[in-house]
């Protein structure tokens, strides 16, 4: 009937299928399919496929990169526990005989360290430290970046993590010479109290009342190198703002005046990083350092601190030399490096391609249809005759393969 016997077609392929589940739960597919002889193939489809594969495999690459390198995070808190004891150490050169200088250190809570007693001296020359390559004066912006890499997690787990604490270096040799010997190196570490605290470094019979023979005021030349001045474990790779900086003064009364703030600080990798060890009282008075083992290769414990300067020539009348005023700030700094899961990896991955495959699909086929309109608009009437006068829609002649 109709013919369709004559063309071997079947008329219940054209009826309602009431086949079994498998053929119902076609009408959820959300994915249907064009059968090949209905696509067609072009060059200008095929440069756009590998365009998109090759934009789709770089910023692949550049998710991976960025997992793999993580992040930081910064978190302020209440520094928790009672903490007793402070590590300070120094390594300065100042142009004066080592029998010439008082250090000393008071806190708030009126306790005197007398750290001239505690810090190693040792007599040096002045153009051995001064033309060390580095050392700049404070504030030079072309270490500026270096210091900056001395804060992030990755920097500082690489120099120090893991790895035994080094020492001061040793002192030069004086040699021999005129002036050989003049200077002056005062070294190492001591305890204090973790209180707001000033350091002075000052002349001999100056600062304060002491027995002894007053300095000469034209032997006083206050001009410094600071190779180290840390807080908490020494730890001599990293870079703290006053490291390796120097200032000179051609004046005998000189007043230089640092205002450090201080801010405890743990460098980690681990998801709960251990809090910083409090000192006990039995600390506090026998003044034994804390033990080497708190810092691993995953986690480091130190301070950091941000540094001021306001130094000026003073009368005759005014005690020169070198002060360090130090204020301990009541914050815990946790910076912490992290990286996500896997699973936040390939997901952010496919979204990436599908986006890029998606988003070109859509432009290849908004310019593929642009064209269709310019070449109609071109082809004047034949728009509208279609199949009755025996042309193809868009003027009968059958389209090129790009």
């Amino acid at each position: 009937m109709n013919g369709f016997a004559d063309h071997g077609l079947d008329e219940g392929a054209f009826a309602d299928k009431t086949g079994g589940f498998r053929e119902n739960i076609r009408t959820f597919d959300a994915f249907p399919k064009t059968k090949p002889t209905y696509t067609r193939r072009t060059s200008t489809g095929g440069y756009t496929t590998l365009v998109l594969i090759t934009i789709s495999l770089f910023l692949s690459v550049t998710e991976f990169l960025r997992w793999y390198r993580g992040h930081e995070t910064h978190l302020f808190s209440v520094e928790k526990g009672v903490s007793h004891q402070l590590q300070i150490n120094l390594d300065i050169v100042i142009p004066m005989s080592c029998h010439d200088l008082n250090i000393n250190v008071q806190d708030a809570s009126g306790d005197r360290i007398l750290a001239g007693d505690l810090l190693a001296k040792d007599p040096t020359n002045w153009g051995h430290w001064v033309d060390v390559r580095g050392t700049h004066r404070l504030a030079d912006e072309k270490y500026v970046k270096e210091e900056e890499e001395d804060t992030h997690v990755g920097h500082v787990l690489g120099e120090v993590g893991g790895r035994k604490r080094k020492k001061f270096k040793r002192t030069p040799g004086v040699g021999r010479g005129s002036g050989a010997g003049r200077s002056c190196r005062v070294y190492g570490s001591l305890e204090g109290n973790k209180v707001q605290g000033d350091f002075h470094i000052t002349a001999r019979g100056h600062g304060y009342i002491e027995m002894g023979a007053h300095l000469d005021h034209d032997a006083f030349n206050f001009s410094h190198i600071i190779n180290e001045l840390s807080f908490g474990p020494l730890y001599p790779s990293l870079l703290n703002p006053l490291d390796r900086t120097y200032a000179t003064t051609n004046s005998h009364f000189f007043k230089y005046q640092y205002y450090l703030s201080v801010v405890p600080t743990i460098y980690t990798r681990s998801p709960s990083p251990p809090p910083p060890p409090p000192s006990s009282s039995s600390q506090q008075h026998d003044k034994t350092p804390l033990p080497p083992d708190y810092s691993t290769h995953n986690t480091i414990i130190t301070n950091q601190y941000a540094a001021t300067s306001q130094s000026h020539p003073v009368d005759d009348h005014t005690i020169p030399g070198i002060f360090f005023k130090f204020d301990i700030e009541p914050i815990l700094l946790t910076v912490r490096e992290e990286r996500e899961g896997v699973l936040w990896l390939v997901v952010r991955v496919v979204n990436v391609v599908s986006g890029v495959l998606v988003g070109g699909g859509w432009c290849y086929q908004l310019v593929g249809w642009g064209r269709e309109v310019v070449r109609g608009k071109g082809r004047g009437g034949g728009r509208g005759e279609g199949m009755l006068n025996g042309r193809g829609g868009y003027g009968g002649e059958e389209e090129e393969e790009e």
